[in-house]
């Protein structure tokens, strides 16, 4: 079968998590022997600071990790469309429009696929807009989809309520197990301290960064390494109040190195997946655990039962108990030992791109792809 995606960027992962899962998903895909083609607009956001940011070095990373994936760029009209959509779409058995793409490709792409196309089509939801931005969701036409991938079971809701009914499915993400392990054991270097990969943002948890991540990591007495991007003044100076060091971006296929080298790791959920669209963690709990590292959470609902709160990970309910979770794994290696057991299984079993390839190729099945 050929599987077509139409990505914000496949090529950079500069402050844009989906690409992680999309790599995963795609690698497993063409080691399975399927046909993958993967497009993305030239000058998107992500790319074009990528570029900014580390120069040719960083644009070639993706190539040296994921060398059995094509990026394939088109330059967009001036209303976001390809010029040729149909040398795009040739071949296609089933179609994926992520929903960071321009309103007016989504639209293209639904069109054709009304007009007679013989692909299957679904549109990628990954984000929070359908409740932070809702009208913004609304202004694409999906008319021409055969259905939507939700990345949680609460988005999935929201799209039924829209009147999606059946034609929904909901699509966690994972983590790449084939480049998301442990070392091994004689490649394993020393740990110390902990660590946090993630970007700042637009401020919409900067106290909860505070609260759950610097301040604890200062009284546990644990040197702090922050990687990611988009940290203003304001974060820095945050940062060096309570003596974290930031690394600046790092290529998520290195993440498994970075988390090697360190004792523990901290996820803060952004609020609107606390408050408004519970049950969805970011894909950084799922590759966190695939890489064996002891994970302490600020609190989030668990809805879906996709882990198992206190033995894949801590939970914290406030700063004070972050505090003392982090001691604790700073001086029991056996706590450290289990947790990291425990979360390393629960994704290997449940929660890889093996797995979400699996849910993908049976949703196309249902829908008739290549048929």
């Amino acid at each position: 079968m050929q599987i077509t995606v139409f990505s914000h960027s496949l090529s950079s992962c500069w402050n844009h998590g989906n690409a992680h899962f999309l790599r995963g998903v795609l690698s497993e895909l063409v080691h399975r022997g399927h046909r993958v083609r993967a497009w993305e607009p030239t000058g998107s956001w992500s790319r074009s600071n990528l570029a900014e940011d580390a120069g040719d070095a960083g644009l070639e990373v993706f190539a040296a990790h994921y060398p059995e994936l094509d990026a394939g760029f088109f330059q967009p009209e001036p209303d976001g469309a390809p010029p040729d959509l149909d040398a795009l779409l040739d071949g296609a058995d089933l179609v994926l429009v992520h929903e960071w793409n321009e309103p007016a490709l989504v639209a293209a792409i639904g069109r054709r696929r009304a007009n007679g196309g013989r692909f299957r089509l679904l549109f990628h939801d990954t984000h929070h807009r359908a409740v932070s931005d809702p009208e913004a969701i609304r202004h694409f036409d999906l008319s021409g989809y055969d259905g939507v991938l939700a990345f949680g079971e609460t988005l999935a809701a929201i799209y039924r309520n829209w009147g999606w009914g059946d034609r929904v499915w909901v699509w966690h993400e994972g983590a790449d197990l084939r480049r998301f392990h442990p070392p091994a054991a004689k490649d394993a270097p020393p740990r110390e301290g902990g660590v946090w990969i993630g970007n700042w943002g637009d401020g919409e948890r900067s106290a909860e960064l505070e609260s759950f991540l610097l301040a604890p990591m200062r009284e546990a007495q644990l040197p702090l390494d922050i990687y990611g991007v988009r940290y203003p003044e304001a974060a820095r100076q945050a940062l060096r109040r309570h003596d974290a060091v930031l690394r600046g971006w790092l290529p998520n296929a290195r993440a498994p190195e970075i988390f090697a080298r360190h004792l523990a790791t901290v996820h803060v959920p952004r609020r609107f997946y606390v408050e408004m669209l519970p049950g969805i963690p970011t894909i950084r709990v799922f590759e966190a655990l695939a890489c064996g590292i002891p994970l302490v959470s600020a609190p989030w609902q668990d809805s879906e039962r996709l882990f198992r709160p206190g033995a894949d990970f801590l939970v914290a309910r406030d700063g004070t108990e972050m505090t003392r979770h982090l001691r604790a794994l700073k001086h029991d290696p056996e706590l450290r030992a289990a947790l990291a057991a425990h979360g390393l299984d629960t994704v290997r079993r449940r929660h890889g791109c093996t797995h979400r390839a699996d849910e993908l190729l049976a949703v196309a099945a249902e829908l008739g792809a290549g048929a």
